[in-house]
Formats: C-alpha cells, sequence, structure tokens
C-alpha cells in the first residue's frame, strides 16, 4: 500500500476520468491500488532525484498506465518536482540553468499553496492550435490543483472548473479540484461555490497563478476569459485523453516525448510488458538504501543562539 507521505496521490474515481474511459475502447480493467509502491533513488532537493511508480514491484509511468490525479508538489512545498518526459515516466526535481528550480514566494502565499499534479492519460499536444487560447498545448499532461485542505494526500477529486492560461504562448490548462473528503465538498458542484465557505480562497489561486513567475522577472501570465470556466474545461479534458491516445499510437509526432506503456497490450507500438520495463528502460532495480535526508537530523544541527535581538532566539 503506498502510505501518505510522498508528494504524490491516487485519484480512485476522478470524474472526468471515469467519463474518459467510457468513450476509450481500449480500456483497461479495474486497476489494483493495493499493488503499488515506489522505487527512488538519489536524494530529495538535488538533480539526481527520481521516483518511480511500481506495480507488483515493475515499474509502470504516473503518466500512461492509470487513470487518477498524480499529486507532484505537495502544499507548502516550494521544490518544482513534475514527471519527465521519459517513460515509465519518473517523478524528479525540474532544473533552471543547471539547478533545481524553486518557486518563488508570492505574497499573501507561502510557496505552493494548493496540491499540485497532472491528470494522467491526457496530452496538450503542441502540435495545434487548441480552440480554448488559439494557442498550441505546452507537451504535458493537463494539470490539477487540489483546494481540499489535506497538505499533502488525497483520496479522490471532485472537478469544479479550471483556468486556461495562456504561458508563453503555450495552452496550459489548471483544473481545479477538491478532495471529497473535504469538509465543504458535499456543499460544492462547481467553483463559484467555493465562495460561499472558504470567501476569495480560489481567486486568490487565480491570482498566484498570474503572478508567481513575476518574481523571477517574467511576465503576468494572462488567462483566457480572465476567470474560471465551468464547462469548457470538460471537452478540453476529453480532446486531451484522444490526444494521448494518438500519441501512445504512434499516430503524431511525439515531440521527443518517450511514450512507453505497460498497461495496453493492444497498442502494441508503445507497448512494454511489465516484466521488461526495468531493463528494456534502463530504469534503478531498486530504491536507493543512501537517500539524503531533506535536512540534517537535529542532532547535528547547530542550535540558535540564545543571545542577539529577540527575533533570533529559539523558542
Amino acid at each position: 500500500m503506498v502510505g501518505r507521505g510522498f508528494a504524490w496521490a491516487l485519484l480512485l474515481a476522478l470524474v472526468a476520468a471515469v467519463a474518459l474511459q467510457g468513450c476509450d475502447t481500449n480500456s483497461t480493467p479495474a486497476f489494483d491500488y493495493d499493488a503499488l509502491s515506489l522505487r527512488t533513488v538519489g536524494g530529495r532537493n538535488t538533480l539526481d532525484w527520481r521516483v518511480w511508480l511500481e506495480k507488483n514491484g515493475k515499474p509502470i509511468s504516473f503518466w500512461h498506465d492509470v487513470v487518477n490525479f498524480a499529486v507532484e508538489i505537495t502544499r507548502w512545498q516550494d521544490g518544482k518536482s513534475r514527471s519527465a518526459a521519459r517513460s515509465p515516466k519518473p517523478i524528479f526535481h525540474d532544473d533552471k540553468n543547471g539547478k533545481p528550480r524553486y518557486v518563488e514566494s508570492v505574497w499573501p502565499h507561502k510557496l505552493y499553496p494548493f496540491l499540485y499534479g497532472s491528470i494522467p492519460q491526457t496530452w496538450e499536444t503542441p502540435n495545434l492550435d487548441h480552440d480554448s487560447t488559439n494557442e498550441p498545448g505546452d507537451n504535458d499532461p493537463i494539470d490539477l490543483f487540489d483546494i481540499g485542505q489535506d497538505i499533502g494526500f488525497t483520496g479522490q477529486v471532485m472537478i469544479l472548473g479550471a483556468l486556461a492560461p495562456n504561458d508563453g504562448g503555450e495552452t496550459d490548462w489548471k483544473v481545479l479540484g477538491i478532495d471529497v473528503n473535504d469538509p465543504i465538498a458535499d456543499l460544492v458542484d462547481k467553483f463559484d461555490d467555493v465562495e460561499k465557505y472558504r470567501p476569495s480562497l480560489i481567486h486568490s489561486y487565480h491570482d498566484w497563478f498570474t503572478s508567481y513567475k513575476v518574481a523571477r522577472g517574467d511576465n503576468v501570465i494572462p488567462i483566457v476569459g480572465e476567470s474560471y470556466v465551468n464547462a469548457t474545461f470538460a471537452a478540453a479534458v476529453e480532446k486531451g485523453h484522444k490526444y494521448w491516445l494518438d500519441l501512445i499510437k504512434g499516430n503524431v509526432d511525439s515531440n521527443e516525448i518517450t511514450y512507453n506503456q505497460t498497461s495496453r497490450p493492444s497498442i502494441p507500438h508503445s507497448y512494454v510488458p511489465l516484466g521488461e520495463a526495468t531493463c528494456r528502460l534502463d530504469i534503478p532495480r531498486k530504491s536507493d538504501p543512501s537517500l539524503l535526508p531533506l535536512r540534517p537530523p537535529a542532532s547535528t544541527r547547530a542550535r540558535p543562539s540564545t543571545k542577539g535581538p529577540w527575533w533570533r532566539r529559539p523558542i
């Protein structure tokens, strides 16, 4: 069983994904979530860090082999971790100018103010201009952010709406979801219902998406329509799934994406048998036992001095 401590979460019944499976003639059998585990190498907050998803001890893809919500970044984390372009796709720490990438704090938020990840088995293809933005896709799965109160785990998410940013001339949907176990989940059906119970919350997240890159010198990111949408995003997610199917079938330009998958033998162009994935895709055979901790153990950290200004003294 996969634990709650890692920065991703399984989605057992994502509403949009269930609809997608209904229109997919290559749907796979019910997924055994108890068979999942993680294979981790490298130290956190380094460019060597990688996390693979396993099924019965064999690596599978976060992007291609499950229909759920993969959380890549937990709430209040500043490290920019994401799914890599090779497959089975590990989660890794993104880089900028050859160094680990971190997001700047944008007042009044603290780092990433929500759970952030993607909807597997979708693809924002860069091969065409999308109806929502008239811009090509960003060549990634469709992003999803969870506004529930848990800082690091989600069991099941309900979709409430979405934003359509035009990020540097690319379509980059941000789908809004909420943990079904959140206290207000039974009281909301769409994004504007959230205002009654958590005033200004999603408006502040809208502002975060438009301005979080400004602190590093980039421009404000425009939102198409300037607000959330209730219906348009559903068509975008469904199209994203169809684009993804064309990708793994080899029907379109893959734009350097490695799209091997282990769950659909009926699509031989991209299929790799589960038992052969480690060897054929050059994946480490087991977790690295010498992982570096996020912070040094407390016993090795110097205790702050009791002298000096009051705001420097330990509590």
